[in-house]
């Protein structure tokens, strides 16, 4: 495991959330990580120092001194840790953290700490969807931080909704993949890198759609294999329940065709490298209905005009990107790749086909075939992981002719 030997400072606030700290404390101290927890006074409310000392096997602090007068050093905690994550963090003490209100230990040690810190905020549903809160939130990310968003489910008022805190698993494995980051070379330092994802939907009226079966895995894969070579990454997703927490990733989110063309072309001047593994609809309604269509006994029928092709577009207006297509194909795979790779002005295809198993919409894995002009590599199924991996290796080889 990428944690094992690292050392982690975890910083506890007052919420009903701090319980889940225990099961992440134990999971980074499995996987051979060294834990110093600090909690705010009011934490203590919530969890004991005893049952966090016992999983962390080091004493906690949450006052400067100690009972015999001792300093609990804020500086040498926070030059001590590789990162630092406050998890839960309360409305409270993030509005502190980004404004300096130092008033306990566990800002001191913020404000003197030099490595990347992670926030796992928790609060109530009104509380988190608060323009202050959202301010606050940015402002962290400005600072450089790497926020862990709140999930959805029912809170502890017996609301439902975005507020709870993300699950110890999840928060594992956002600062596990930042530590196998670290051992990535940065071939794609300077670098930035534009993806598409996921469907577009094309409303028919406020509650239909037009859309189809992609789950945005694949590009959202490869914007976390880019960002981990060193890439900026802009990934503009359509309708997908994929996430991603980097830092590195800019993630916008669309939901139809012409709007993910808008939102393409406001960086494709600036971008270096176009990856457009987004299921984009060929087609939308012409007219779209602003109510509800009411069923009866007759057949509906429907006009569909044409969707603007945004692949198409990027291939015309290509001056330096490299730019790469995606081919989703049932019958003359090959051909119809081949073909889309010149009438688009690509620079490479990635080709999956729908009869190979394990590959296409919604699975995990994918089974791709890579087309240049004069090039063509054949890959066995992968995870859609590890296919990531090998469309980027290939987009450098290329880069580096």
């Amino acid at each position: 495991m990428s944690v094992s030997g690292k050392k982690i400072l975890i910083a506890v606030s007052g919420g009903i959330a701090a319980y889940k700290i225990h099961f992440l404390i134990r999971d980074f101290v499995k996987n051979g990580a060294e834990v110093q927890v600090i909690m705010t006074p009011d934490a203590e409310h919530f969890v004991t120092k005893l049952s966090i000392s016992t999983l962390s096997r080091k004493p906690v602090y949450s006052d400067f001194y100690g009972d015999n007068g001792t300093w609990n050093s804020h500086v040498e905690m926070a030059l001590w840790a590789d990162v630092m994550l406050i998890a839960p963090c309360t409305a409270n003490t993030l509005s502190k953290m980004v404004h300096g209100m130092c008033d306990n230990l566990v800002i001191a040690t913020y404000m003197s700490a030099k490595c990347p810190v992670f926030i796992a905020p928790a609060m109530d549903l009104d509380m988190y969807a608060h323009p202050s809160t959202k301010k606050n939130l940015e402002r962290a990310e400005s600072f450089g931080h790497t926020v862990i968003p709140a999930e959805s489910g029912e809170l502890a008022s017996g609301l439902i909704g975005q507020g709870r805190m993300a699950e110890p698993g999840t928060v594992f494995e956002v600062i596990n993949n930042y530590f196998e980051g670290e051992g990535i070379p940065k071939s794609l330092e300077g670098k930035t890198v534009l993806i598409t994802a996921g469907p577009t939907y094309e409303a028919i009226d406020p509650v239909r759609f037009i859309g189809n079966h992609s789950s945005g895995k694949m590009g959202f894969s490869l914007a976390e294999e880019a960002s981990k070579r060193g890439a900026k990454v802009i990934l503009i997703s359509g309708p997908s329940s994929q996430t991603i927490h980097d830092k590195n990733v800019e993630l916008h989110k669309v939901t139809s065709a012409r709007e993910m063309l808008a939102k393409v072309f406001e960086f494709y001047e600036k971008i270096d490298i176009g990856i457009a593994s987004a299921a984009v609809a060929d087609y939308a309604p012409k007219e779209v209905a602003a109510e509800k269509i009411k069923k009866n006994d007759e057949n509906l029928t429907i006009e569909l005009v044409k969707n603007p092709d945004i692949l198409k577009t990027m291939g015309e207006k290509k001056t330096h990107q490299f730019l790469v297509g995606f081919a989703l194909e049932t019958q003359n795979e090959e051909e119809n790749a081949k073909g889309k790779l010149e009438k688009k002005n690509l620079d490479m295809i990635v080709l999956n086909s729908l009869r190979d198993e394990g590959a296409g919409f919604k699975n995990d894995t994918n089974k791709i075939k890579i087309f240049t002009k004069t090039e063509k590599k054949e890959f066995d199924l992968k995870s859609k992981d590890e296919v990531a991996v090998d469309i980027l290796n290939f987009v450098e080889s290329q880069l580096l002719k």
